[in-house]
């Protein structure tokens, strides 16, 4: 079986999804693998590392393509300039793809639909589920962990003043105000973070176990008042709450919104698009100077006016909507995501091929597009929220 790893083409994305590391246990296992010249610069992983850990070497992306059986990615396929061709266009029936699609998000929907046409077998890595068994495959909890801390470094870097208390000869600023929603493991790096740089941190959240953690890190926890019920689905994610819930969470979020000097965002439901937490108007209320970065922004954001991708100021507030934010952490972050990506490949490999268990949990929630079709159910619950 031949395993293809080309290089990111996203603008920014330093990550690749082999190691050299990842790769001799490929080659150990009886893979071929196939790495595209120059794909790990990026990361500090350089080409003669590859070729001593038994992988070749290849210079034209469009031969990896052609040539692998399943590919490994980070972000999701994106139009190759270089080629003058989308990546998807490059790929063949019966090829497995793996990397994070974010299926439900509105910006990939005709993607998602061309790897159906196409004929490709998708795997999205947002959709391995939090279970025991998954938990060396889940690069979600990887890539937060990278998110939480390196996003809170960009808040901090864009505020206009001090992190912490600092006495002057001229007097003494006071320590910054900064508010994580959704202390998940990406929230929970971020609190740890902002703690670190001497900020007073705030957290909320849905799931009581994760304020709690939160409040164990020495968050403020901000009581949202939602039954434990509503708030917990499966593996501790948080359920998707009804509009009416979802407006009470912002009048009780309006009120403390306001005094803070950064937001974190990262209020995530698996496979459906993030809710909205922080509306226009609620920017409008913050402080000139202030900074929010939304980490749920694949999967369309938690603030109304995050820009995909960038980072602008609207209302004298830094919005930053940075989608590959583990990608500017790029040595640890690749190191994380191959280990994962090398675990899941390892699962699905039976007899040198790929076999798809259709009643396997871990294959129920990732598998994306298979047999020409759209089978993610949170990408298909969006096309017809869309009417896509």
């Amino acid at each position: 079986m031949i395993i293809g790893v080309p290089k990111e083409i996203m603008p920014g994305e330093r990550r690749v999804a082999a190691s050299p590391e990842t790769v001799e246990k490929m080659v150990k296992d009886g893979l071929t693998v196939l790495v595209e010249k120059d794909a790990g610069e990026g990361a500090f992983y350089h080409d003669p590392d590859y070729v001593a850990a038994g992988a070749s070497i290849v210079d034209d992306v469009c031969d990896i393509f052609k040539r692998a059986d399943v590919i490994l990615k980070v972000k999701e396929p994106l139009f190759n300039e270089k080629k003058d061709k989308h990546e998807v266009d490059m790929m063949h029936e019966g090829q497995t793809l793996i990397t994070f699609i974010h299926p439900a998000a509105p910006v990939n929907h005709e993607m998602v639909k061309r790897l159906a046409a196409q004929g490709v077998t998708s795997i999205t890595l947002d959709g391995i589920p939090r279970i025991t068994r998954a938990q060396v495959m889940d690069a979600l909890t990887s890539m937060s962990t990278c998110a939480g801390y390196k996003g809170m470094l960009i808040a901090a870097n864009e505020l206009p003043h001090f992190a912490p208390q600092i006495f002057t000869a001229v007097g003494m600023i006071k320590p910054i105000n900064v508010l994580v929603i959704g202390a998940g493991v990406g929230g929970l790096q971020a609190i740890a973070t902002a703690k670190r740089l001497g900020a007073i941190v705030h957290a909320a959240d849905i799931r009581p176990a994760a304020a709690e953690q939160a409040m164990s890190l020495g968050a403020k926890v901000i009581e949202l008042g939602i039954p434990s019920e509503e708030a917990i689905g499966e593996g501790g994610y948080a359920l998707a709450l009804t509009e009416k819930r979802l407006e009470e969470e912002r009048q009780l979020l309006a009120e403390h919104v306001k005094n803070m000097d950064i937001i974190f965002l990262s209020a995530l439901v698996p496979g459906k698009l993030a809710p909205t937490l922080i509306t226009e108007e609620m920017v409008k209320s913050m402080k000139p100077g202030s900074a929010i970065v939304d980490i749920s922004i694949d999967q369309g954001g938690n603030c109304e006016i995050t820009p995909p991708g960038t980072i602008e100021v609207k209302h004298h507030v830094t919005l930053v909507g940075i989608k590959n934010i583990p990608g500017l952490l790029p040595t640890s972050s690749t190191w994380m995501f191959a280990q994962n990506v090398y675990n899941l490949l390892k699962y699905l490999i039976k007899d040198d091929k790929i076999y798809l268990d259709m009643d396997d949990e871990i294959i129920q929630s990732a598998l994306t597009t298979h047999n020409g079709k759209v089978v993610h159910q949170g990408a298909l619950e969006a096309f017809a929220a869309l009417g896509h």
